[in-house]
C-alpha cells in the first residue's frame, strides 16, 4: 500500500519511494506498531526522551527483525560531525554516519528535523544525516558528502519527513545565518506578520545545500511531521514525544 510516497511493508515500517541501486536498502519508521505508551505511543525508538527503557528496547528489538545488521544509534547534538558506523564501539556524539559494508545500518532519529539518506550509484557507500536548522547551517550535509569519498555527481539523496514550511516559524537570526552563506536561501523564508518572524522551508534549504555540494539526484521532501500527527512524532507540535528512525544500509559484507 502506497501512502504519501512510501510503501508500507508492516505496521510502523515504510520503504521510501527512492530509486536505489541493487545492494542498497532503506527503511523509515512511524509512530505505529510499538510498545510505548502515553505521549510516546507507540513505536518510539529514542532512548533519551523519557520513555520507559523497556518499551524502547522492545521497539528496537522489533525493528532489528527487519534489518540485515545492527543500527548505529547516534548521540545527536545538532552539529556537523560524521562518523564511520563500522568503526564505532560506543554511541558516538555525531549527527551523521556512513558505512562501506553491510556490517552496520546507518540510522538517525528525528521528530521535526530533516533525516537525509545517501547512497552512491555503485552501492559502495551509504550515509544517514540528522539535519535541523543548526546542523544545516553548520554543514552536516556537506560534511557527509565529503566523507563519503566519491564524486557528488554519483550520489543519490533522499529527504525524509520533517517540519514543513507552513509550521516552522523562526526568527531573524536564523534567516540571516542562511542568507549570509547563500543569498539564494532567501527564497526559503516567508515573512510573518509579527516583526522578525519567518516561516522556513527546511526542505528547500537542504536541497540548496545539496546542490551546492554537487548532489543533483535528490528525492523525497515535502512530508510535514507537524500535520501528520497519527503517523509521525513532532517535537514542535507535542513537546514531550518520541522519535522515529530513518535508515540506510548496504546488503554486502
Amino acid at each position: 500500500m502506497t501512502r504519501e510516497g512510501f510503501l508500507e511493508i508492516a505496521p510502523g515500517l515504510l520503504r521510501p519511494d527512492w530509486e536505489l541501486p541493487a545492494g542498497v536498502g532503506a527503511l523509515l519508521t512511524t509512530r505505529e506498531g510499538g510498545e510505548s505508551a502515553g505521549p510516546f505511543s507507540s513505536f518510539n525508538l529514542g532512548g533519551h526522551v523519557g520513555d520507559d527503557p523497556l518499551a524502547v528496547a522492545a521497539n528496537r528489538a522489533r525493528l532489528r527483525g527487519f534489518l540485515p545488521a545492527e543500527p548505529l544509534w547516534l548521540n545527536q547534538v545538532h552539529g556537523a560531525a560524521v562518523v564511520d558506523a563500522e568503526a564505532c564501539e560506543e554511541v558516538p556524539e555525531a549527527d551523521a554516519a556512513l558505512a562501506r559494508s553491510g556490517r552496520r545500518v546507518c540510522a538517525v532519529l528525528t521528530a521535526d528535523c530533516l533525516p537525509v539518506l545517501f547512497c552512491d550509484e555503485a552501492a559502495s557507500v551509504v550515509a544517514a544525516a540528522h539535519a535541523g536548522w543548526r546542523g544545516l547551517a553548520a554543514g552536516v550535509l556537506e560534511n557527509t558528502v565529503r566523507a563519503m569519498g566519491v564524486s557528488p555527481q554519483r550520489l543519490r539523496a533522499w529527504i525524509g519527513p520533517a517540519i514543513g514550511p507552513g509550521a516552522f516559524e523562526v526568527g531573524d537570526e536564523v534567516r540571516a545565518t542562511f542568507v549570509a552563506a547563500d543569498p539564494a536561501a532567501a527564497a526559503a523564508f516567508a515573512a510573518r506578520p509579527a516583526a522578525g518572524k519567518w516561516l522556513a522551508d527546511l526542505f528547500m534549504l537542504a536541497c540548496l545545500r545539496l546542490r551546492a555540494a554537487g548532489v543533483t539526484r535528490i528525492s523525497g521532501g515535502g512530508v510535514c511531521t507537524v500535520s501528520a500527527g497519527q503517523r509521525f512524532y513532532s517535537y514542535r507540535r507535542d513537546g514531550t514525544t518520541g522519535r522515529f528512525a530513518s535508515m540506510v544500509w548496504l546488503d554486502k559484507c
